[in-house]
Parts: structure tokens; C-alpha cells; sequence
């Protein structure tokens, strides 16, 4: 992954000196000919008056161009090497963070505990719980973060339309209404929409939305349906990478085959390692624990109803391609 943004910047470098070549020849000057001579005024009578010159004769190319200006020289900046700074601490949060009482009635918010001052960045969630329900404080929350000068991020929590956002949605997308397949990436691709107003109206930039891939309590998916999931989330990773964001999954391996069975995107991956430590966490970054074939990025543990997180091995050096700096 960072070998190919490396090889795009050269790439990108090197086309935007494309047109300081050398300019086109310019068109061949052109000199006019000399006057016909008089006649000698040996061989003229007395009181002959000269002979017309007539018009000039037609310019006559000269095979001589001149010199070129010299070529601008491209200069290659000096691009800033990637510093690893180790392990870097972060954590996210999302409507369980809201002041109590908040949120749906499947979702109340219980005033959870904002992150630690050693926490460098935050991951905030989008949704209410299920897709279509906005975190009721994701603008407080926000402030939160930018006050304090942090990185932030997105994530949203995906989860299977119920029948009036099926019917609502279905048939608005890229997909083909014909086909339930169809219809359920149609949704999936909505639920992407859906999420980046919600992100307007909060003011939360965000290079980057990971895909929360996981039971939904009350909005659960069916177990039996993993094509059906699999188009849901489909269509939420294109909704998202067509506005031009990076994409990633949350999940952990079996949480992610619970709902979609063997499905491979291939995105970066942030991995929960539940209660455990941050030790776990770590080893959650290990290939052992890929979750659907993308790289580890970042992993999740949960203690004392914080969810506390860390970037993986290597990955502090690139913060700046997953979060806004505030």
C-alpha cells in the first residue's frame, strides 16, 4: 500500500514537469531580398531617367533558426521522509459517549467516558447504532476533539435495511432495481450517502470512513444471507471511495464471516480485540488475525468502558494518509 501512494506522488512529480520542455520551434524568419542593381551610369545616356525597380521579389526562407531559449530545468522536491513514531495511542467513540438519554430507544446513550489525555486521535462514529440514525452528538463531539487539537477520523456502523429503507432506497443507486442484489446495494450504497451529510452537518473532515462490519442488536443481519449482507456492504464501500475517501473495515475475523461469510475486499483493516489489553491489541496486528486480506492498521481493546486504541507496527509513520490533524 504505501509502496503504491509512493509510486502515484513520483508519478504525479513527474507529469507536472511535462510542460516545462522545450517550447515548439518556432516558424522560419524571413529576410527580404536585395533591390535589383541600377544600371551602371557608364552605360545609361545623358538624360535617360533610371529604370523602375519594380516590386521586390518574393522573401526567401532563411535556413538558418535561431537559437532555442535554454530548457527549464525540472527540480524534484525534497519530499520529507515518513518518521515511525512507535505505537501510537488513540481511541474512538460515538453515541454511547452522548449524555444520557440520548439517541433511539433501541440506542440510549449512557454518558460513557470521553478518551484519556494520552489518546492522539479519535475515530467517531457516524450512526446511532444501525444506518439511517445519526450519533444525536456527533457535533459536540467533534468540538471535543478539535478543541484539544487531535486527529480525527470516521467510521459507520453498516447494518441490513429494514423493509421502509429497502423500499425508500432500493431503487437509488448504481446498482440494478430489478435484482434483490441489486436493490441491496442500492442501500448499502445510500447508507454511505446518508453518513457523509451527516459528517457535513457535523463539520468532521475525515481522509478516511471504516466500515464497522459486526452484529447490530435489534437490527441484526440475517445469518442466513451472507449474499444479501455482502452487497450491503458492497455498496457502502463504492458510495464512499466514489466521494473520493479511503475506505477500511472494522471488524474481527469472526464477527466479519458471521455476516458476510468469505467475502475479500482487501481494505486496510482496524481489528477489535474486545476486553482484553493493549498486548492483545498488538498481537490483533499479526497477519494470523487479517480479517478479509487488507493490511493492519490500527486495533481495539476495551477497558474500563473506554474503547482504547493503537496503531499497528509501522503504520505511525503514515497518520496523516487516515486522519485530519486539527
Amino acid at each position: 500500500m504505501r509502496g503504491t501512494a509512493a509510486a502515484v506522488l513520483l508519478l504525479t512529480l513527474a507529469l507536472s514537469g511535462c510542460g516545462n520542455g522545450a517550447p515548439a520551434e518556432p516558424a522560419p524568419s524571413t529576410t527580404a531580398s536585395s533591390p535589383s542593381p541600377s544600371p551602371s551610369p557608364s552605360t545609361v545616356p545623358p538624360g535617360t531617367p533610371p529604370p523602375s525597380t519594380g516590386p521586390s521579389s518574393p522573401s526567401t526562407p532563411s535556413l538558418e533558426s535561431p537559437p532555442l531559449p535554454p530548457m527549464t530545468s525540472l527540480t524534484v522536491p525534497v519530499l520529507p521522509t515518513p518518521q515511525d513514531r512507535g505505537i501510537v495511542e488513540g481511541a474512538d467513540v460515538s453515541w454511547p459517549q452522548c449524555p444520557a438519554g440520548m439517541g433511539i430507544p433501541q440506542k440510549r446513550s449512557h454518558g460513557a467516558p470521553m478518551p484519556l489525555d494520552s489518546a492522539e486521535f479519535v475515530i467517531l462514529g457516524l450512526t446511532n447504532g444501525p444506518a439511517f440514525y445519526p450519533n444525536p452528538c456527533l457535533a459536540e463531539q467533534v468540538a471535543w476533539v478539535r478543541k484539544r487539537r487531535l486527529m480525527a477520523a470516521a467510521y459507520s456502523v453498516l447494518s441490513y435495511p429494514e423493509p421502509r429503507h429497502l423500499r425508500q432506497y432500493g431503487g437509488q443507486g448504481p446498482y440494478d432495481a430489478d435484482t434483490r442484489l441489486g436493490r441491496l446495494g442500492n442501500v448499502g450504497y445510500q447508507q454511505a450517502l446518508f453518513n457523509l451529510d451527516t459528517m457535513r452537518r457535523a463539520g468532521l473532515p475525515s481522509p478516511v470512513v471504516w466500515l464497522d462490519v459486526e452484529s447490530v442488536p435489534d437490527f441484526d443481519w440475517p445469518r442466513d444471507d451472507p449474499e444479501g449482507n455482502a452487497a450491503v456492504v458492497r455498496g457502502a464501500e463504492r458510495g464512499y471511495s466514489e466521494a473520493g475517501l479511503l475506505v477500511g473495515v472494522y471488524s474481527t475475523q469472526h464477527l466479519w464471516r458471521g455476516v458476510v461469510g468469505d467475502l475479500r475486499l482487501g481494505l486496510p483493516e482496524w481489528r477489535a480485540a474486545g476486553q482484553t489489553s493493549r498486548a492483545e491489541a498488538l498481537r490483533r496486528c499479526g497477519p494470523e488475525r487479517m480479517i478479509q486480506g487488507g493490511a493492519a492498521i490500527l486495533a481495539q481493546w476495551v477497558e474500563l468502558d473506554r474503547d482504547r486504541n493503537v496503531t499497528c507496527p509501522g503504520e505511525s509513520a503514515y497518520l496523516g494518509l487516515w486522519f485530519h490533524q486539527y
